[in-house]
């Protein structure tokens, strides 16, 4: 990788792209409970926030960015044209990749769309729930919503480093929204992952966002490191 990544609230700043994945919005509304969690508003603050902050050239949705399958829930048109209108406010090219979820997207969002993007000559962001038609050395993807539990208690987490097909560098972001379900990628062998793009998770080293600290912590690979999270 030419640029090296720089880790923020559950996103990826990559030289000046920033990348989130999986904000599932919607998922509020298309939930069962009688008083669905107000996932919309949380990830367009947090958005609004980081994108203000670290002023990117272009921001890649990589996947994901509605929950429903084959519905529009209330409340999602607004929330798509708030993402534009950030984007027009701060002169930032959006980028959406389809992911497994997103079979409507193309009916709300009227900006680039495809399924996959080039951050550098040899790194390219894709949703990860199938094997992309280009090939990369790096590939950053969202799909699984890795967690890790440590001491009874699951954080969002990156995973980085050479798990990808044939020893490509992956980079494996949490999900964006902070009510979807995430997994905990402790036990977990690269058989268990969603994305056909994991094919060695004990090569793969969590990496955890410190709210307290501001910073990132980084685990050992998860080879080394999983019989101490047990």
């Amino acid at each position: 990788m030419a640029d090296q990544p720089t880790f923020r609230d559950r996103a990826l700043l990559f030289g000046d792209t920033l990348v989130v994945a999986d904000l599932h919005l919607g998922r509020g509304a298309a939930s069962a409970v009688e008083a669905p969690v107000p996932d919309g508003e949380d990830v367009l603050d947090r958005l609004d926030a980081l994108v203000r902050e670290v002023d990117p050239e272009t921001l890649v949705l990589a996947g994901d960015v509605l929950h429903a399958f084959d519905t529009v829930p209330a409340g999602v048109r607004p929330r798509i044209r708030a993402i534009d209108t950030l984007a027009t406010e701060t002169d930032t090219e959006i980028v959406a990749l389809e992911g497994n979820h997103d079979a409507m997207l193309d009916t709300l969002w009227e900006g680039p769309m495809a399924d996959s993007h080039r951050l550098d000559e040899s790194t390219v962001a894709v949703h990860g729930h199938e094997s992309p038609a280009v090939t990369a050395d790096c590939y950053v993807i969202g799909h699984d919503h890795p967690t890790i539990e440590i001491e009874g208690r699951r954080r969002p987490c990156w995973l980085v480093g050479p798990g990808g097909p044939d020893g490509a560098e992956l980079i494996v972001l949490p999900s964006f929204t902070r009510f979807a379900s995430g997994v905990a990628v402790n036990g977990m062998d690269a058989a268990a992952f969603q994305s056909p793009l994991v094919t060695d998770a004990d090569a793969l080293a969590p990496v955890v966002w410190d709210d307290e600290a501001g910073e990132a912590l980084r685990f050992p690979p998860l080879g080394e490191f999983r019989h101490r999270l047990r």
